[in-house]
């Protein structure tokens, strides 16, 4: 693991004195307090994470964040069994087990990968045209059965949800550097204020890069009293100001977790005045098989570097 980390001071993100024990498809591993899944997995040099949604065509990490179309992974066991989880978002906790998705009997050999022999004659949506007698049902179960992705838990959840409801004078979504100085500056206006981010930490591409204005605008929202809330992401902006968002609580996939956990909480929030700061994504180029793992976006190569002193 530490044959492929950079020295301090890249990985501001990751405390190299806490190692962290994982498993991903049964092989054990180890990364630092602080990474995620995905840097993890870099940091080990595991590539091959998942197999594409048609054709099963190898996938690796592409991104460091929400946009992430490739690392999904399916984590724990049993009842708790999470499928179609994005790697780039996962903080890693001890005893973690993920498992790739889309594949068998493993993801390195895919008998599914043969399909990629016939793409020519697969083309998208050939299925819907090609398979209507005697009846699309007669093949529906065997075709969903190859395209599929993660899967589910037959057993029934243990853990508990809840819904909050609340309002803010601001509401500010996004935990970057111009979310945090919105935030602020709604805060010193005597404002009641509330921040989104949507990841683990505050600063988005600058907090990798250890930024002192972010350390100085994050300490400046918690002494003004901004209510600051991680791992919370905003999806909808509806009538009158509602902003609704999902807020992750517990530590998915840790072994350790007791038999019934507060594992998400959907807040309602009603706001006088809403600041979307939440950055933009990266367009990657196109070219023939950019699809492939070792082809990552310049930000997210970055972050991993700066961040999780990944080399």
């Amino acid at each position: 693991m530490a044959g492929r980390r950079l020295e301090a001071p890249a990985g501001a993100w990751i405390d190299r004195s806490r190692s962290v024990g994982f498993t991903f498809n049964g092989r054990p591993l180890r990364g630092f307090r602080g990474d995620t899944l995905a840097s993890a997995l870099l940091a080990n040099g595991v590539r091959l994470v998942g197999r594409s949604f048609k054709l099963h065509r190898p996938r690796g990490i592409f991104s460091c964040g929400i946009e992430e179309p490739s690392a999904l992974v399916d984590l724990g066991r049993g009842a708790r069994r999470t499928p179609n989880v994005r790697a780039t978002l996962l903080p890693l906790v001890e005893g973690l087990e993920a498992v790739s998705v889309n594949c068998w009997p493993s993801v390195g050999f895919d008998l599914g990968a043969l399909t990629g022999a016939c793409a020519a004659f697969l083309p998208a949506g050939f299925y819907y045209k090609t398979f209507m007698w005697p009846s699309w049902r007669v093949f529906e179960p065997a075709i969903r059965g190859m395209a599929g992705l993660g899967q589910a838990p037959r057993l029934p959840d243990p853990d508990h949800y809840e819904e909050k409801a609340a309002d803010a004078d601001v509401l500010v979504v996004g935990g970057g550097i111009a979310g945090l100085a919105a935030a602020v500056a709604a805060a010193h206006a005597g404002a009641h204020t509330m921040l989104l981010a949507g990841s683990a930490r505050l600063g988005g591409a600058l907090g990798a890069r250890a930024d002192y204005e972010v350390g100085e605008l994050a300490a400046a929202a918690r002494q003004l009293g901004v209510d600051v809330r991680l791992r919370t992401l905003a999806f909808g902006v509806y009538d009158h100001n509602l902003v609704c968002a999902v807020e992750s609580l517990s530590s998915e996939g840790a072994a350790d977790l007791p038999e019934c956990v507060l594992r998400e909480r959907l807040w309602k929030i009603r706001a006088r005045a809403v600041i979307a700061a939440a950055g933009a994504f990266e367009r990657p180029l196109l070219f023939p098989n950019n699809d492939r793992p070792g082809v990552m976006l310049a930000g997210a190569a970055a972050k991993y570097a700066f961040g999780f002193g990944v080399a």
